[in-house]
């Protein structure tokens, strides 16, 4: 067996650890396995044939090529952690007595803001007003993203027998496969029950699919398909193209903070597991009270008056 080889059975371990114990998406096991594969190939070229013989500094030459070449930040970040975690298992099975990829950090990227559309902009979008079955089922899938805040994984996940209409709840599968249970808006209910109305009496429903939401023939719909029907409606209504299934996630957790300033709460909605992570929100917070700011109050206006005779001066 070549070195590389060698480096890439215990990578093929790990994926299996990954999946079966730790439970990961396909989605998270395919992207460790690009990036492990990547790093066995800058070891490979360096002559690394063995985990044990990998060093610190080879790690960060690793992380410095990839910047080198152009790579952002976060790919780099996501790269050494999947690094960390390999070592962190070859670790517990013994294979390796220390971590390496623990004594450095990847460089950091600058953060962009999440994208977002503002409560008229989404009004105009939920109001689909066709009885085509595409639209009913659109309307609804539209509905639920803004209404709970789903991750596009979340929503193709979710099952007929998830939803509970007598509480107005959903369960749904996050990251990690951990499941968490969700209120759902009025609006959002109706939705849904007029596209489970549609679903039972349609031939797609006749296969007697598991699954919340179809496709034409009947499956599952597809993470893809979803993707497309939302750029076709924000298209229609004459919304940027850059609009996707995240951006309703995105406007229903901004939105939600801008009137509940309860950012531990979104932090469950969402599925955070880490309050970091939710806490971008609030800087799209401050942007919104600081146009109001700007626009309101009176001292903001005038300095804005001021500053235009001065310059008229």
């Amino acid at each position: 067996m070549t070195s590389e080889g060698l480096l890439l059975t215990a990578i093929d371990a790990f994926l299996i650890h990954l999946s079966d114990e730790r439970q990961l998406s396909p989605h998270s096991i395919k992207a460790y396995r690009r990036d492990l594969t990547t790093l066995v190939d800058f070891l490979d070229f360096r002559g690394i044939d063995k985990w044990q013989n990998v060093a610190a500094h080879d790690l960060r030459d690793f992380i410095s090529t990839g910047h080198q070449q152009g790579l952002s930040g976060r790919t780099l970040q996501r790269q050494l952690s999947a690094s960390r975690t390999l070592f962190h298992y070859l670790n517990r099975e013994g294979t390796v007595m220390t971590n390496p990829a623990l004594e450095f950090s990847a460089p950091r990227s600058n953060t962009g803001l999440p994208i977002t559309i503002d409560t008229d902009q989404i009004a105009r979008l939920m109001d689909i007003n066709t009885n085509h079955w595409h639209g009913i089922r659109d309307k609804a899938m539209l509905e639920l993203f803004y209404s709970s805040g789903l991750r596009l994984s979340e929503l193709v996940g979710a099952d007929v027998q998830d939803l509970n209409f007598d509480d107005q709840m959903i369960k749904v599968r996050g990251k990690g496969n951990k499941e968490r249970i969700l209120p759902v808006g009025s609006k959002a209910v109706t939705a849904l029950r007029n596209w489970l109305k549609v679903r039972a009496n349609s031939p797609q429903g006749s296969l007697r699919s598991e699954a919340l939401f179809l496709s034409e023939r009947g499956h599952r719909i597809s993470p893809r398909n979803v993707q497309d029907r939302v750029r076709r409606w924000c298209k229609s209504i004459g919304l940027p193209a850059r609009v996707h299934p995240h951006t309703l996630r995105h406007s229903f957790a901004s939105h939600l903070l801008e009137s509940s300033q309860d950012l531990r709460a979104i932090q469950e909605l969402l599925g955070h597991a880490n309050i970091s992570t939710t806490q971008i929100y609030t800087h799209l917070d401050f942007q919104h009270l600081a146009k109001v700011y700007d626009k309101s109050h009176p001292r903001a206006q005038k300095r804005k008056n001021n500053q235009g005779a001065i310059k008229g001066e």
